[in-house]
């Protein structure tokens, strides 16, 4: 009996180091939705973000091929197409997240105020409210736009360069409140 207790804990073991290792092999595939925007896309970086000790989600860039490796180069966000993935933990509201994103793209400079309400229509139209498991990916046209999907299926697109450079820079960009997570992203390390 000693040695059938020992055998099945010996293979629970094993299962249980195996998921974390699958779960970041399939993390490593790009969803549908990258690869339609992105046909050769990879991944360039991934991190976590936790407030206050709560974890909010999961982040990871995804890049085309043309995209550089090497920084300060790969630094250059805004002169790419790029997709950034956002998988929820928790429950947050839509509009919450349109309005916490404007506080963060208004950090690379003081957006005018008829800007800065016409872009949180905008998202407040095209980000839903959340829950753990929901993803959101915006895809970046460098020069022309920012599309975004829900949970794999398409979304809202808005044909404006200045706002996707400073959407994607709430992550990417010197002046992101979460240097870390930027870093992770851009493949720096944690």
């Amino acid at each position: 009996m000693r040695r059938r207790d020992g055998l099945g804990l010996l293979a629970a073991t094993a299962l249980a180091a195996a998921l974390p290792a699958a779960r970041a092999q399939s993390a490593a595939r790009p969803p549908a939705e990258v690869l339609a925007e992105l046909p050769e896309a990879r991944l360039q970086g991934s991190g976590r973000l936790r407030y206050f000790g709560l974890h909010i989600y999961d982040a990871r860039l995804w890049v085309g091929p043309g995209y550089p490796r090497e920084a300060p180069a790969r630094e250059d966000y805004a002169a790419h197409p790029l997709a950034l993935e956002l998988e929820y933990a928790r429950s947050l509201d839509g509009a919450k997240i349109a309005e916490r994103s404007i506080e963060e793209m208004d950090r690379a400079g003081k957006l005018a105020a008829a800007q800065a309400q016409a872009w949180l229509d905008f998202m407040k139209a095209a980000f839903p409210d959340v829950r753990a498991g929901t993803r959101l990916t915006g895809v970046q046209r460098p020069g022309e736009s920012a599309r975004f999907h829900v949970d794999g299926k398409p979304g809202r697109e808005l044909r404006d360069a200045e706002f996707a450079r400073r959407f994607f820079g709430i992550w990417l960009g010197p002046q992101t409140s979460q240097p870390a997570l930027r870093l992770a992203l851009l493949g720096g390390g944690a």
